[in-house]
């Protein structure tokens, strides 16, 4: 996979899982914190500025927002969870149609949880995977902002985050650090993607 894609378009946002195409193609769903850098994170897997929208203000992705990527392979921009600025029951139609996508989406191939390499692991995070791993739903972990701290307090905090996590699971899925400030950790993701893909096929 090279560092270029041929065609990458944009499809359509979504208020539900009902609402969405049915493209047969194995769709790669993106989640995270608000303000973890999800968008950043797939404007940079895209090689795109601005394919999915940044705002300093958390809770912009607000439907599922669905991408096909060279006519092979779906990329979801989902909206952030543990948002708190919005009303309790904007946030409980977020979450349902989180919810809804993850569980009833029959073409999901893999979900990439964000976590925050500078923050230990929050119960918001902890809880969303232990729902995943209830789910049977599989999932991948990124940890993002890699570049913000030292190299060495990055590592000893997602060790730490490793750490914890390890008391709620036997094994852990696998994990990425990605920074699209120095351009690290994409070829990584996209390698996974493309090899569920050639297992699916």
């Amino acid at each position: 996979m090279g560092n270029e894609y041929v065609n990458i378009k944009f499809i359509g946002s979504y208020p539900s899982v009902k609402k969405m195409p049915a493209t047969g193609l194995p769709e790669y769903a993106f989640i995270g914190r608000s303000n973890v850098g999800k968008s950043t994170l797939i404007n940079y897997l895209s090689n795109r500025k601005s394919i999915a929208k940044t705002s300093k203000k958390p809770g912009k992705t607000q439907m599922i927002n669905l991408f096909e990527v060279d006519n092979a392979w779906g990329m979801v921009d989902l909206p952030g969870y543990g948002y708190a600025a919005t009303s309790k029951t904007t946030r409980r139609s977020w979450m349902k149609m989180i919810y809804e996508y993850l569980e009833k989406r029959e073409n999901l191939a893999n979900c990439f949880v964000l976590l925050d390499s500078r923050l230990p692991l929050q119960e918001v995070d902890r809880n969303f995977l232990l729902w995943l791993g209830q789910k049977q739903i599989p999932f991948s972990i990124i940890f993002t902002k890699t570049d913000v701290l030292s190299k060495n307090k990055t590592n000893a905090n997602i060790a730490k985050i490793k750490r914890e996590l390890e008391k709620d699971w036997e094994f852990l899925p696998e994990t990425f650090a990605v920074s699209s400030l120095k351009k690290t950790g994409r070829e990584a993701i996209l390698q996974y993607i493309e090899s569920i893909n050639k297992m699916i096929k």
